[in-house]
């Protein structure tokens, strides 16, 4: 039953962060901001199928990597990706050397443009599920937060449909979780407070 812990700043925090000092601002500053912009949900739900099987902080430390091989995530790249493109992603030591989710990020940005060409946008197709607004939950311990909900399980089958791949209603949760569409910041987490009244910038 873990409980958030205090650090040496004197913020309480979740847990998970631990004291890793990129975990921490991400912590703080990202997760569990509220993101309405089309291309940067995309990003993260991309690297969120990538961390299948491995941690965030993998992930994160690998970020900057990741938006260098594919091309700052622009979607109508990734999905004129050949297979020498692949290929030489599958070379690359900075990021996931993953054939399956290198693969998989192609058909999820050919399905991506196909729901900003039909409509109703990613963000809005995403958002609808949670009624454009995001859920606030009071969480008081790691124990009581979910692993997935009807609510992620419901948008891992619709974006399963649509063509998007490592999209499990696990790894959808924590992608919601990450962007603000849940809030699950522990109920004494600094950041608990403000995530439910921000809206994240993009500049």
């Amino acid at each position: 039953m873990k409980q958030p812990i205090v650090h040496a700043d004197g913020l309480k925090r979740c847990t998970w962060p631990g004291e890793d000092p990129l975990y921490v601002v991400y912590h703080d500053t990202e997760w569990g901001v509220p993101d309405y912009d089309d291309r940067a949900l995309f990003e993260k739900l991309i690297l969120d199928g990538f961390q299948a099987g491995l941690s965030w902080i993998t992930i994160l430390r690998k970020r900057d990597n990741f938006r260098r091989a594919f091309d700052g995530f622009e979607p109508e790249k990734i999905a004129r990706y050949t297979p020498k493109k692949i290929e030489a992603l599958m070379q690359d030591a900075g990021i996931v050397r993953n054939r399956s989710k290198i693969e998989g990020s192609v058909k999820s940005a050919q399905a991506y443009l196909e729901i900003m060409e039909k409509g109703p946008g990613f963000s809005n197709f995403l958002w609808d599920f949670l009624d454009g607004k995001p859920k606030v939950n009071r969480f008081k311990t790691t124990r009581d937060v979910p692993t997935e909900t009807s609510v992620s399980q419901a948008m891992s089958k619709e974006l399963v449909k649509r063509g998007f791949k490592f999209v499990g209603p696990t790894i959808v949760y924590a992608f919601m979780e990450a962007t603000g569409m849940v809030n699950d910041h522990l109920v004494s987490c600094h950041r608990h407070g403000p995530c439910s009244h921000e809206r994240k910038v993009h500049g």
